[in-house]
């Protein structure tokens, strides 16, 4: 079966925002990369995919006039296979993803990158729903604490793990690297 990594969002426009901490970084880039090697001595294309969004200026972290549609720092090199831009949570809307999916014969993707619970999980979803077969590679993932409605807290690993229980034999196989997931 042809497998695709697909590296999403890992861009240093995050840096940037509010809710930003570095704690939890050295261990996503361990992961991150040493999937972004497997992949390249395994042959797989990696596709890389940038979140763009909002007004078109330099003070807007997500704009390519910012500067900082760039790959996270510490990201390994990797020549990828295809970059695509995308204004939405899914990878999958408006970007030609899928269809430079289907030209390749790609049937399984590898999700990573940032953020856990928002755009690696609603492309793994839609993915799903697409019919490919779909490996969330966790650890290679990357999220931030968050503060619930009800003003509690809401750990990055809490929210790791809901997000594996969500996607876990519905919509993906929930995998670490080194874990035989590509």
């Amino acid at each position: 079966m042809n497998t695709c990594l697909i590296v999403i969002d890992a861009q240093e426009s995050f840096r940037h925002r509010p809710y930003y901490t570095a704690q939890d970084t050295p261990a996503y880039l361990a992961a991150q990369n040493a999937l972004i090697a497997e992949a390249k001595a395994r042959n797989l294309p990696i596709v890389r995919i940038f979140h763009v969004d909002g007004p078109k200026q330099s003070s807007n972290h997500f704009a390519l006039e910012s500067g900082y549609v760039r790959p996270f720092e510490g990201l390994a090199d990797f020549e990828a296979a295809a970059t695509f831009h995308k204004s939405r949570h899914s990878a999958l809307v408006a970007t030609g993803l899928e269809v430079w999916l289907h030209q390749n014969g790609i049937q399984r993707l590898l999700i990573s990158g940032i953020r856990t619970e928002q755009c690696c999980e609603t492309t793994a979803r839609h993915a799903s729903d697409l019919g490919f077969q779909v490996r969330y590679v966790l650890d290679a993932t990357l999220t931030w604490d968050m503060v619930q409605p009800d003003g509690s807290p809401l750990t990055a690993a809490q929210i790791k793990a809901r997000t594996a229980t969500v996607l876990k034999d519905r919509f993906a196989e929930i995998c670490d690297v080194g874990q035989a997931c590509a």
